[in-house]
């Protein structure tokens, strides 16, 4: 088989959620057109017990047999995404998660594991009396507006392009090793406007800081009077951290330099900024 030929099978496993997570399979191809990747999704759902849902998705991931394995999950320092890291054996694996995992850079490390931390993919507000299935549904929809615009998508998108290009080429892939913030993230986001860059800054900033409060009133606080208003406070932050993101995008549009990057068929991936120009 060819280099052009060579299909590259990529295994996602999900335990618990993350934003980064929701659309991770569509970063890499946006519009089901790769003629070179080959992916499958395992997922335990909301659940991360170590033996029933990481180690049991992890197994049924293997039947796969893939090529490069790619694992998110909520603070990936927990016992159940570490019991699941051990079944992976040489297979090249990149663990997508968030500031909770930084607690374990060594051991992906040791391991040789890629690895992508999210600052800004904050801890929703999971308290009964609170999050319902439409409050749960409207914080990912304002947390994926954070990643998408501020520039965490873009270098997941790119981190995960170079790797599976570099296979494809039969290359040793080079594992991503990054713990993406406002800097680099907005950076990455490629914004021509500098007000639009300040606006998805602070975006970035304000959805960091929700976790201090989420962590406050749902493992802390035990009086339904004093965690209920932090619960509502940091989804309302959330929301304000979407609509920043929003106007900055509106600014881009505005100056019709919304910068694009699809991915050809051939899995490579393209650029543009006018609404009209053809991309390459």
């Amino acid at each position: 088989m060819s280099e052009e030929d060579k299909i590259l099978k990529i295994g996602i496993l999900k335990n618990g959620t993350i934003g980064s997570s929701l659309l991770l399979a569509f970063l890499m191809d946006e519009r089901a057109e790769s003629k070179r990747i080959n992916v499958r999704e395992v997922t335990s759902g909301a659940k991360m017990n170590p033996s029933e849902q990481c180690v049991e998705t992890m197994q049924k991931l293997l039947e796969f047999e893939p090529d490069l394995i790619l694992m998110s999950s909520p603070n990936a320092a927990l016992k159940g995404p570490k019991a699941a890291r051990e079944l992976t054996g040489n297979i090249p694996t990149i663990v997508i998660s968030d500031a909770p995992a930084k607690k374990a850079i060594d051991e992906f490390k040791e391991r040789n594991m890629g690895y992508i931390i999210v600052g800004c993919d904050s801890m929703i507000g999971a308290r009964r009396p609170y999050l319902d299935s439409i409050e749960m549904s409207c914080f990912n929809a304002d947390l994926l507006k954070v990643l998408a615009i501020t520039g965490v998508f873009n270098i997941i998108t790119n981190e995960l392009n170079k790797v599976i290009m570099d296979m494809l080429q039969g290359k040793p892939p080079t594992l991503p090793q990054i713990t993406i913030n406002a800097t680099n993230a907005t950076e990455a986001a490629g914004f021509s406007n500098p007000y639009a860059q300040a606006k998805a800054f602070a975006a970035f900033e304000l959805a960091v800081s929700i976790s201090k409060i989420t962590g406050k009133a749902c493992f802390t606080l035990n009086d339904r009077v004093e965690y209920m208003p932090l619960l509502a406070a940091a989804h309302e932050m959330m929301k304000a951290a979407a609509d920043l993101c929003m106007e900055a995008r509106e600014i881009e549009k505005s100056n019709d330099s919304v910068l694009r990057t699809p991915h050809h068929a051939k899995q490579h991936i393209l650029t543009k900024r006018k609404l009209h120009e053809k991309e390459a």
